[in-house]
């Protein structure tokens, strides 16, 4: 039997004048993790219209920084927090996973220089919930020493076998859990999977259809290589009450392959995904957004059935208890999105 904190503990503070941790996620619209490096001064000279655009800021501390510019990453990403005003715009940072030479330091320097701006901070490699719990516990003594008014939330990314076979647990690790996202990428290297992209589909994963008697060529359909994975982690997720996310897609010369991979995730109920490149920040804004013809149709749902009991008909289509949780589902990621893109509000209705 796992050993696990009872009820009590579970939300008890992990060190003494630490905040008390969340019983309720932060109710915020998420649609993209935008990730900069925060070491790059013409991208950081760009950052006040950034935050403008995006629904996460995440300066990136880990892959993609290369091993001279970890120190330079984490003083660009201080100085960035302290800089500017990121408003409803979320500021994250993704630190060098927990192995690593730089991992200490990432966490200690930046809760102490800017705990009280950091709102998520993103967790590499994650194996298990042991993972969570050494992080969980160091950042309430770090909060508690520099007088963090609130907690600073872990997103966890799946990137290897063990951490997926542990997801469950991982999810229910700890209350301070924002969320997952699908680390592709290293987690085909773990599973040994044949492909060096960065997430979307293979051209060689896919079925075949039956032959034809006349021996003309037979169709071949694509299938998408994350798929058990993405709902093995939303499940995980939405048990816990927490928010799963799609990673990257790395290809950003093929925007409609990406615009089909974040898609397939939105549909089976990923909130966001990441956005590494400019012209990948319209893609998911545009994805994970609600369509208005959507929106429109589930709000005649709930204005046809206020209670959520009984069922009736809307343009010939049987409705009942079961698609009004559907339509609530939409109309309230509906007034998220509308909060933050007033385009968006008006052709909600709202």
């Amino acid at each position: 039997m796992t050993a696990v904190r009872t009820p009590a503990k579970h939300f008890a503070p992990l060190a003494i004048g630490a905040p008390q941790p969340y019983r309720e996620l932060p109710v915020r619209i998420e649609r993209m993790i935008h990730f900069v490096p925060p070491h790059n001064e013409k991208i950081r000279a760009k950052l006040k219209d950034t935050i403008k655009q995006v629904d996460v800021v995440l300066g990136n501390l880990e892959d993609a920084i290369a091993v001279g510019e970890k120190e330079a990453a984490r003083k660009g990403f201080v100085s960035m927090a302290r800089e500017f005003d990121f408003g409803s715009t979320g500021l994250w940072t993704r630190i060098n996973c927990l192995n690593s030479p730089w991992m200490l330091d990432d966490v200690t320097e930046i809760v102490k220089e800017a705990g009280n701006k950091v709102d998520v901070i993103m967790l590499p490699k994650v194996e298990g919930p042991w993972d969570i719990h050494y992080l969980d516990q160091l950042l309430a003594q770090l909060e508690a020493r520099h007088n963090v008014e609130r907690p600073i939330l872990i997103h966890a990314i799946l990137e290897t076998a063990e951490g997926v076979k542990n997801v469950e647990d991982i999810a229910a690790a700890s209350p301070r859990m924002h969320g997952m996202s699908l680390g592709p990428a290293d987690l085909a290297a773990s599973r040994g999977m044949k492909t060096t992209r960065v997430g979307g589909g293979h051209p060689d994963y896919g079925v075949l259809a039956d032959a034809k008697a006349d021996g003309s060529p037979r169709a071949h359909y694509q299938q998408d290589l994350w798929h058990y994975t993405v709902g093995k982690m939303v499940d995980a997720c939405l048990s816990y009450g927490l928010k799963p996310f799609y990673g990257p897609f790395g290809d950003f010369s093929d925007s409609a392959a990406c615009e089909a991979q974040f898609r397939n995730a939105f549909l089976q109920g990923c909130l966001g995904a990441w956005s590494l490149h400019p012209s990948q920040i319209e893609i998911a804004k545009r994805v994970f957004s609600p369509d208005p013809k959507e929106v429109l149709f589930a709000k005649r749902i709930l204005e046809a059935m206020p209670d959520g009991t009984g069922a009736v008909m809307i343009d010939g289509k049987m409705q009942d208890d079961a698609t009004w949780k559907q339509a609530k589902v939409i109309v309230d990621l509906a007034k998220l999105v509308a909060s933050k893109d007033p385009g968006l509000a008006a052709a909600y209705g709202f």
